[in-house]
């Protein structure tokens, strides 16, 4: 069985070489492409899976067509952005799941705690303080993925999201399908897969 597992992400301020916002290219737009790019194999090599890393945190994320793509600035915006990209996460899961149904490729979204990994070092000083009580070793908070990559059973759960290596239903918004669908669309049309025509495109064109 080949595994696909998107689990970088980052908490950051500044933009990239190609204008996005940093933490939603890195946490979302290269995770849609890099599995965009590797589906086809996915298939061939078929039982497949993959994991996205989103987080808990989608609980206050939302969807804004108009500025979850622009570099924002301050902390509150850095903080922000990555609750955006982490229910993009979710919902890029949830219809890669829909798109994906009879192909034997199954997909899912993974909250794997509070890790202390070198993330951690974009955090200011009282969010460490708040989530030190939380805040897991590298090898506890990996235990989700490894259940979501491995256990036999679990494709009928494609799509879901999983966390404490059990699935759990997320917050309203990250179980929106017609949502998920039109933001997959603007996700193709960010990345320069499809021109601005279909439906999600048609509401999101004049975005960027």
């Amino acid at each position: 069985m080949d595994i696909l597992i998107n689990n970088a992400g980052v908490m950051t301020a500044g933009h990239t070489i190609d204008g996005f916002d940093e933490a939603f290219q890195v946490n979302h737009l290269a995770h849609f492409l890099l599995t965009h790019l590797l589906l086809d194999q996915l298939k061939r090599c078929a039982p497949s899976r993959v994991i996205i890393l989103a987080s808990i945190m989608h609980c206050v994320g939302k969807i804004d067509f108009q500025t979850i793509h622009k570099p924002g600035k301050g902390l509150w915006q850095v903080i922000n952005s990555y609750h955006d990209s982490k229910l993009a996460n979710i919902l890029h899961t949830r219809e890669l799941a829909n798109r994906l149904e009879g192909t034997n490729v199954t997909c899912y979204a993974v909250h794997p705690g509070f890790v202390l990994t070198e993330m951690t070092h974009f955090y200011p000083p009282w969010m460490i303080w708040i989530l030190k009580p939380f805040l897991q070793d590298t090898d506890t908070g990996a235990q989700t993925t490894i259940f979501c990559a491995t256990e036999e059973g679990i494709e009928r759960l494609s799509g879901q999201y999983f966390t404490d290596c059990r699935p759990k239903v997320p917050w309203p918004q990250a179980r929106d399908d017609q949502m998920a669908e039109i933001f997959w669309e603007f996700s193709e049309m960010l990345l320069g897969l499809t021109t601005p025509h279909g439906k999600g495109q048609r509401q999101a064109s004049d975005c960027r």
